[in-house]
């Protein structure tokens, strides 16, 4: 099987991950007013709580299930072999996770309709095979079965929410949409499996690897869960849950554009060691080093810079709140990003799960020690101070474990014109407000002077990345006798 170019999948995936947030991003400004802030706090709190029955009905397998058909790429009986023992143990524990979910949340309490028709979303986990194509470096599938699915739910939503009693329906077409994608991707299959004999089928071997990858897997996501849940058990007001799930919702599209190289990594960073090329590894941690810090830079300054212009406009009156948590939040576009080379790209595919498993679950503690600290005395700012506290704690064990072979002072090295440029950036765009403080057109002129002084600093400071970038984006996009990776 030939190598994919990862631009290409980069480029994919990120399509990937952002249709998956579609929904949500473009519906907010209208969800918000339609909806309030209550009804977008019931539901970010009742589909936290579903989540937890998705991870632990999950556990490992989308991490470890990619990582081993990254392994087994050129080798298709041991790949079906693979696909086929994963796939019945994640039947079995998703099964098992729906008969408590239903006894635990559908039978009684305030919020059971919210959580019956939340039981889509378990399904839709169950039949989730995205980590086999993950695995295989085809991210086009992934995003082509999306499209479709994504752009009727939206439609959908615009037809048949109106007013605030409709948040079942939204939960409803937002929870058919992730089921219908996921088994849109069920039709690929018999590409790669047909023909195929495999024998001695056992998934048991399998379970102390899917367990081991479990715990920092549902760390992980904790974190995006953790504060949501938390705020809306401590503080009664569910519009303060709803303030900081509009402000995640901003800053969780932003990181989605600086992570998403991290799914497409793993595969080749797995298929690279288990090659024994270690100098090819550090260079693709070096050249991921540098992604992260050319986009989050300028997104962390870039959104403390028109957050307070931002917010009025997208989500309406009554959400001032959601600019100071987004900018309290905002630092861990940086955090996540370096988190995101160090434990996603690096530690899981070579085997070091153990180490990445400890930097997170300290992480996940904290945070919830934390959390619990401030949230009674500042609610939704103290869940975002909490985040990044706990988020620069994850980052500095991970610096720790893997001292040996990435330097600390080199990585920093690495990001200096960034941050000069960034900082610049930030202080033409405030000085713009002077110039047009109009709404809409503060926004446009703050972006586009950004985008232009941002890019133009590091020119000047001749980083050797953007010339690099600009180079790669021409073979992609205009050499047409280009060949691939």
């Amino acid at each position: 099987m030939g190598k994919k170019s990862i631009l290409k999948n980069y480029i994919y995936n990120l399509s990937y991950q952002i249709l998956t947030l579609i929904l949500p991003i473009i519906t907010t400004p209208y969800l918000a007013r339609v909806l309030g802030a209550e009804g977008t706090g019931i539901y970010g709190y009742t589909f936290s709580v579903a989540t937890y029955f998705i991870l632990f009905g999950s556990l490992g397998v989308a991490l470890y299930g990619q990582r081993e058909i990254a392994y087994a790429q050129d080798n298709k009986e041991k790949r079906k072999k693979i696909f086929l023992e994963i796939i019945i143990f994640r039947f079995i524990t998703m099964a098992i996770s729906i008969v408590v979910y239903y006894f635990a949340l559908m039978r009684q309490g305030t919020y059971s309709p919210y959580y019956t028709i939340l039981l889509l979303e378990l399904i839709a986990a169950a039949f989730d095979i995205s980590w086999f194509f993950q695995g295989l470096e085809e991210f086009k599938k992934t995003v082509i079965r999306n499209i479709l699915v994504r752009v009727v739910s939206v439609s959908c939503i615009f037809i048949f929410v109106k007013e605030p009693q409709d948040l079942n329906k939204y939960i409803f077409i937002y929870s058919l949409a992730d089921l219908v994608g996921n088994l849109s991707l069920w039709l690929y299959l018999p590409k790669y499996l047909k023909g195929i004999k495999v024998e001695n089928i056992n998934f048991i071997v399998h379970i102390p690897q899917i367990l081991l990858l479990f715990i920092p897997q549902i760390s992980n996501q904790l974190y995006k869960m953790l504060d949501t849940t938390m705020i809306g058990h401590i503080i009664e007001d569910k519009a303060e849950t709803g303030y900081y799930e509009q402000g995640q919702k901003v800053i969780r599209l932003l990181l989605t554009i600086v992570t998403s190289l991290g799914t497409v990594m793993i595969p080749r960073m797995a298929n690279t060691f288990a090659n024994g090329d270690n100098k090819q590894i550090k260079a693709y941690m070096k050249n991921s080093f540098h992604f992260v810090f050319f986009l989050s830079f300028p997104m962390l300054f870039g959104l403390i810079s028109v957050s307070d212009a931002f917010v009025p406009i997208f989500f309406g009156a009554g959400y001032d709140k959601v600019a100071l948590l987004i900018k309290i939040i905002s630092p861990i576009l940086i955090l996540m990003g370096i988190a995101n080379v160090l434990g996603t790209q690096y530690l899981l595919p070579t085997k070091r799960q153990k180490e990445y498993t400890i930097s997170i679950v300290v992480g996940v503690i904290i945070n919830f020690i934390l959390n619990y600290i401030f949230i009674y005395k500042l609610a939704s700012v103290g869940a975002s101070i909490a985040t990044v506290i706990s988020e620069i704690i994850v980052v500095g064990i991970q610096f720790y474990v893997v001292r040996k072979e990435v330097s600390f002072l080199e990585v920093v090295k690495y990001s200096y014109k960034y941050l000069i440029a960034s900082i610049i950036m930030f202080v033409i765009c405030s000085l713009s407000k002077f110039i047009v403080n109009t709404g809409i057109l503060t926004i446009v002129l703050q972006v586009s002077l950004g985008v232009i002084t941002y890019i133009g600093i590091l020119l000047l400071l001749k980083e050797d990345y953007i010339y690099t970038f600009i180079s790669r984006l021409k073979e992609k996009f205009f050499v047409k006798s280009k060949k691939e990776e």
